[in-house]
């Protein structure tokens, strides 16, 4: 499967340096390349790249802004040569924050990272929709799975995604973990970590820096020890 791409940058040694590097990406395909961000804002909405490459400062309208308007794009990864803006950069859902002059190892790192992000929402995505209070639907590829929530042993933040942990099998959804514990069907979860969130029926044992469910040994964060003595 191709991945379609569009760069905005104004200038032409950049430019041309970045595409240098994503020509090594063969299932990589340039939709189109663009000096500013008021003159790429309608081919971008029109072709809907899978991904955008975003100068930062690029007079007029800054990457930012552009990006604040394309929320719909999956992935983008701002380029400047000014790391201060990274904060601002992260804030509209950038999925990475690359320095000019760029580096060939950080930018495999990047490429491998949105290839990974887009393979996952491709494959796993959480619906809108439950059943009841004690299910729902996973999208997996082509299928809709249902996954009845007692069956869950736990759910685990990482960085852009959470895995839905079952005794049979692992599921990844785009959706954060505090997104999912705001959903009627985990009401009966608990967070006892940054990173996780269990069943309070599975907690069978528990120590001050551990819950045993099943096999799984999970680590209790500081902040969270107090409501888990009140269970």
């Amino acid at each position: 499967m191709k991945l379609s791409y569009i760069i905005v940058e104004d200038n032409d040694l950049d430019r041309l340096s970045l595409k240098v590097l994503l020509k090594n990406y063969a299932d990589f395909e340039c939709a189109g390349e663009y000096t500013s961000a008021e003159e790429a804002l309608k081919p971008i909405k029109e072709n809907k790249p899978q991904i955008i490459f975003l100068d930062v400062d690029m007079g007029a309208m800054s990457g930012i802004t552009l990006r604040s308007m394309l929320p719909e794009i999956p992935v983008c990864i701002f380029i400047t040569s000014h790391p201060e803006y990274a904060i601002d950069g992260f804030e509209q859902n950038a999925l990475d924050f690359l320095t000019k002059p760029l580096k060939k190892e950080r930018f495999e790192q990047c490429i491998l990272r949105a290839k990974q992000y887009l393979l996952i929402k491709e494959k796993a995505s959480l619906l809108d929709e439950n059943i009841g209070a004690d299910s729902i639907f996973i999208k997996e590829g082509h299928e809709k799975i249902k996954i009845n929530t007692h069956e869950i042993l736990f759910l685990e933040a990482l960085k852009d995604y959470t895995k839905i942990v079952t005794a049979h099998k692992s599921h990844f959804v785009l959706s954060s973990l505090s997104g999912l514990l705001l959903e009627n069907a985990f009401s009966s979860f608990i967070r006892i970590h940054r990173s996780f969130a269990v069943p309070k029926h599975y907690i069978k044992k528990l120590n001050s820096n551990e819950v045993i469910i099943n096999q799984f040994t999970i680590p209790i964060g500081r902040t969270y020890k107090l409501q888990l003595q009140n269970l």
